[in-house]
């Protein structure tokens, strides 16, 4: 557990689907607000439509279809800045994007990548899912798929991206790249370990409840209200409870 930022306080905004090209831009907008000091860390809760990333380390080769063919398929393709290779989101995928000081893991960034990994373990574990780490990878894995991926990027101490756990998602789309760039794992979901699958409300109330213990921070379901400058309270973004059974995310 991060132990030096003791129940500082964190926003949590419940977006539910949203393009990635927006999302990207609120998370720079958040960042920018952070690195300032206006408004606390945040956590973004949301789904994608079918989305193909690409991350810094991503290789061509990882691409197993052509742009062209992605299009036709409705599947958006973006290069982005975060750590890792190339992955895939989609509706039924819980996506979390922490925008928050990190500072605390000054010289020990991987410390960072392996509390968002216990963070998920501990998700796993309350819908009685082993989630096991894989040494020399990132993420976090059941029975040696990978369930949740991770790639973050840091800049001037505030982290943005984050991470992606599959629950209910359409998992033959992973087909149209080798995930995370690892051919020899397959990839599962939640809903392929628990019968009847959690709705994903339930799983990311789960999540804020574990983020907050393994983080440390003082969670707040809110759009910012405290921060009228904060881009969360710019109206744009309205979902600021937590999400039931009915909603996506």
């Amino acid at each position: 557990m991060a132990d030096s930022v003791a129940r500082a306080p964190c926003l949590v905004a419940n977006l539910g689907l949203v393009p990635y090209d927006q999302a990207l831009a609120l998370q720079q907008r958040i960042h920018q607000a952070r690195v300032g000091g206006a408004g606390p860390d945040v956590l973004l809760l949301l789904e994608h439509p079918p989305t193909i990333t690409l991350g810094r380390s991503a290789r061509a080769e990882h691409l197993l279809s052509a742009p062209e063919l992605l299009a036709r398929r409705g599947i958006a393709l973006h290069a982005v800045g975060r750590g890792g290779d190339v992955t895939y989101h989609g509706p039924g995928q819980l996506v979390g994007y922490p925008i928050l000081d990190v500072s605390t893991y000054r010289g020990a960034l991987s410390r960072y990548l392996r509390d968002l990994e216990q963070m998920l373990i501990d998700v796993l574990a309350s819908f009685g899912v082993r989630g096991e780490r894989a040494e020399g990878l990132t993420g976090v894995f059941v029975g040696g798929a990978k369930i949740a991926a991770i790639g973050v990027q840091v800049k001037r101490w505030v982290s943005l991206h984050g991470f992606a756990m599959n629950v209910s998602t359409d998992l033959s789309a992973f087909g149209h790249i080798v995930p995370c760039g690892i051919r020899d794992r397959a990839v599962t979901s939640l809903a392929e370990h628990v019968h009847p699958a959690p709705c994903m409300g339930e799983v990311a109330r789960t999540v804020v409840s574990s983020f907050a213990t393994v983080f440390g921070r003082e969670m707040t379901w809110g759009a910012g209200a405290s921060w009228p400058q904060h881009p969360l309270a710019d109206g744009r973004v309205t979902e600021g409870r937590p999400p039931t059974c009915s909603d996506r995310a």
